[in-house]
């Protein structure tokens, strides 16, 4: 006769998919996972208010796509929020944890700020703002391949460099508008107002344009970048392996270097974009967050350019309607802001059913003699 026992094992087993989910049920989960938030969000809004939910969920549209004004600043948030998730996405997808595009942002505002302070009446607004230009996007690019240096010279810790960097590039602007602002009041007001010197003009009549087809141009020269260009494989097998990298011969020093300058660069020139193209001033908080919103953008979007088109949206539309139904419906900031929370945290969680396999446990037997 034989012994029968139960086999212990845990009673939730995680694996990571082998293979990668078809994309059409893919975003069926997310768009599942979208439905399943409102409903939540739905139940919270009567308890906590006693609003109609539908009600809440038409002003949050409202916000966004009411007016033709709305909608432009609807298009300018998603613009500056991609253009940054943009910058950091190259150094993400080699592994290289940039978690310093706010500091990058700043130094790109600052010295594009400087140039309007002291050269608005030496040279005219068109060369004024090439010189605004290039003098940003040199301000990120260095202030990027600072820790870049360190990190493929001496393996330095990115992450809590490229942070730190964030808190040097803040008070440097402070430092700036102190020493600009002679009344005391800390508050830069807008450059140049009377005359508009290093503004960037309205195209059809819509101040933001130029902010917003610069960005769209960016999206599609990146996804070509990193799809289809050697530059963009060198950085894909630095991201798997730096053994493998020198193994087939990639200088990864130089890639590390190369690709922050690139990440630099491009949160210089969102500097500039904020700058002229939108507050003609520059301040402490200038970019709003956005350098560590950009982290989830690309994220969510797996470093996918395209992807993040619709990742900015999300998120600036659910900025942009949490504010509206605060003002609307006279509610504290903080209901509109939970809101907000639980709709990313479904999308971030419907993540791990994407990626990910759960098992249960099940009881079976072995024959042991």
């Amino acid at each position: 006769m034989s012994k029968q026992k139960a086999v212990k094992e845990p009673f939730i087993h995680i694996t990571k998919k082998r293979n990668d989910m078809i994309w059409w049920k893919a975003w069926l989960i997310r768009g599942a996972a979208v439905l399943l938030a409102l409903i939540v969000c739905a139940f919270i809004i009567v308890l906590l208010t006693g609003y109609n939910p539908i009600e809440v969920y038409k002003k949050m549209i409202e916000g966004s796509f009411a007016t033709k004004r709305k909608v432009w600043a609807l298009l300018q948030g998603i613009a500056m929020l991609l253009c940054i998730s943009l910058a950091v996405t190259p150094a993400f997808k080699m592994k290289f944890w940039n978690l310093g595009a706010q500091g990058q942002v700043l130094v790109g505002a600052l010295a594009c700020a400087a140039c309007m302070f002291y050269f608005k009446s030496t040279l005219p607004s068109g060369l004024l703002i090439v010189v605004m230009l290039f003098a940003a996007i040199v301000a990120g690019m260095v202030w990027a391949l600072i820790p870049a240096f360190f990190k493929a010279h001496w393996n330095t810790n990115e992450s809590l460099f490229t942070l730190m960097m964030n808190y040097i590039a803040i008070q440097l602007v402070s430092f700036a508008v102190a020493s600009w602002v002679t009344s005391g009041s800390g508050v830069l007001g807008l450059l140049n107002a009377d005359t508009n010197c290093g503004w960037l003009p309205a195209v059809f009549e819509q101040k933001y344009f130029i902010n917003v087809a610069t960005v769209a141009l960016l999206t599609v020269i990146m996804y070509v970048y990193l799809k289809y260009t050697k530059h963009g494989y060198e950085i894909a097998v630095v991201g798997g392996s730096e053994n493998t990298a020198r193994y087939i011969g990639i200088n990864v020093k130089s890639v590390i270097l190369r690709t922050l300058a690139f990440s630099g660069a491009m949160c210089g020139l969102a500097g500039f974009l904020l700058v002229s193209g939108t507050h003609h001033t520059v301040t402490e908080t200038l970019e709003g967050g956005m350098g560590f919103t950009a982290i989830m953008v690309s994220w969510l979007a797996k470093f996918n350019p395209i992807v993040m088109v619709l990742t900015s949206f999300l998120i600036v539309f659910l900025q942009r309607g949490s504010s509206e139904i605060a003002t609307a419906f006279r509610l504290n900031e903080s209901v509109a802001d939970i809101l907000t929370g639980v709709i990313l945290f479904f999308i971030i969680g419907c993540e791990f059913f994407i990626r990910y396999e759960v098992h249960f446990r099940k009881k079976h037997k072995e024959g042991e003699e």
